[in-house]
């Protein structure tokens, strides 16, 4: 059973729960997805791996997910990123490799454009830059879009819970602030993409997307066949732990 996490408080009092253990540089930090927590099956395995090698590394969860403070609803792309800084700020010493899983893959994105000093490799698996805009907003019936402005907020169905996602009209707002694929992404260190062709969540396409606009000329995308969003099998976790390792070993 995962032990009691540790607390960081933002200046505004929120809180932010977090595991982290010591080791060798550069340390690797782990960027949750849409609704996840830091107790998923990435987490724990990567955190398993770092543990082994000797690696310093950080799980945490965001602003309203899993044990930090606040409501989701209250959540947006900008404060999740800001949380994913601080953590990086305040948490961690030296280089990173960032590791951003689905909507953590934008996280990623995001953090390393804000610290390109602190940060020495990208790996995303699902990520999902932008998709406040390309997957929700644009696939949004009429009807929807008259319920988002009526009430700030519609509910879809979430296929991993019972209970459906909340979308509010500030996260759609917000997100297009943090827009990403729309020109380049000046960043320029080592990045892996890794992507199931059968993800239902996130284009595999959006991985090539990614590629293209990354201004870095160190960057590999990894199609996996028949994989799925979640990638959270265990050959999907072996084969996350070797991306992070092979990256790792070059830096």
């Amino acid at each position: 059973m995962d032990k009691a996490p540790d607390t960081l408080t933002r200046d505004d009092g929120a809180t932010i729960a977090y595991h982290r253990i010591s080791g060798k540089s550069p340390g690797v930090v782990f960027l949750t997805g849409f609704k996840s927590d830091m107790t998923g099956g990435k987490a724990l395995a990567l955190e398993e791996f770092c543990q082994a090698r000797g690696q310093a590394f950080l799980r945490f969860d965001y602003f309203g997910h899993g044990a930090s403070s606040g409501d989701f609803e209250d959540g947006t792309i900008g404060r999740w990123a800001e949380d994913a800084v601080l953590a990086i700020d305040k948490l961690t010493e030296g280089p990173q490799v960032l590791v951003g899983s689905s909507m953590g893959g934008w996280i990623m994105l995001l953090a390393a454009l804000a610290r390109p000093d602190r940060i020495a490799g990208l790996v995303g698996t699902a990520a999902a830059p932008d998709f406040t805009e390309d997957l929700l907003d644009d696939q949004f019936s009429a009807e929807q879009k008259k319920q988002m402005d009526q009430q700030g907020f519609v509910e879809i169905p979430n296929c991993y819970d019972e209970e459906p996602y909340r979308i509010t009209k500030a996260l759609l707002d917000d997100g297009r602030n943090h827009l990403l694929l729309g020109g380049e992404i000046p960043l320029d260190c080592p990045v892996r993409l890794i992507h199931g062709d059968k993800d239902e969540d996130v284009p595999w396409r959006t991985a090539l997307k990614i590629a293209e606009k990354l201004r870095a000329t160190d960057v590999e995308t990894l199609l996996v066949k028949n994989g799925d969003h979640r990638l959270s099998e265990p050959h999907d976790l072996n084969r996350l732990c070797k991306t992070v390792e092979r990256l790792l070993d070059q830096l």
